[in-house]
């Protein structure tokens, strides 16, 4: 039976998915951290297509593709891991979690309010990129991992809460790197 996740907890899990989604975009001008080979949401970019297919939900969509883009790299590289459906990721919490997650963002989309505006988002999308600002909203460097091939196996014990889960894995995105960094944690049993 799935446990429902209160929607303002929901909702702060998918404002840290996509902004870390949009920071992690590397196609557009000036490029962001280029984790993914994106550009679907700047208005000088893909954002444009979208608003032209999508009048009424073209920020959203544009969202939808980025956060598809970030979840299928975490993907990847969860597969090059032993055990990857043992391990939680930003995008990976699992299966009753991110189907949760999956909803809510439809609910979302189909409001037609602007992201900002329902979403606890650390940064504005529609800002200037800043490493620093992205590292001070992550609140980073103070989750201990250990840097194992392909991942940061993030210590000690997991949280309870899954928002606390999702801003432990986002703050271990810090220092940031030239690749997708992957932070997770390792399931016991």
């Amino acid at each position: 039976m799935t446990t429902p996740i209160p929607d303002e907890m929901l909702d702060a899990i998918l404002a840290m998915q996509v902004t870390i989604a949009w920071a992690g975009e590397g196609r557009c001008s000036p490029r962001r951290l280029g984790w993914w080979d994106t550009d679907l949401i700047d208005d000088a970019g893909g954002g444009d297509l979208f608003a032209r297919l999508l009048p009424q939900t073209h920020v959203w969509a544009s969202l939808e593709a980025v956060r598809e883009a970030a979840r299928r790299t975490d993907a990847k590289a969860r597969a090059k891991m032993a055990d990857p459906d043992k391990l939680r990721t930003l995008y990976f919490l699992g299966f009753e979690l991110d189907e949760q997650l999956g909803d809510r963002f439809a609910a979302h989309k189909r409001s037609v309010r602007p992201p900002a505006e329902v979403l606890p988002l650390p940064l504005p999308l529609t800002a200037d990129f800043s490493k620093e600002k992205l590292v001070s909203a992550l609140q980073g460097g103070d989750v201990p991992f250990t840097t194992v091939p392909n991942g940061r196996q993030l210590k000690g014990k997991r949280p309870d809460t899954a928002d606390g889960l999702a801003k432990r894995l986002c703050a271990a995105l810090v220092p940031l790197a030239e690749q997708y960094p992957l932070p997770f944690y390792k399931l016991e049993g």
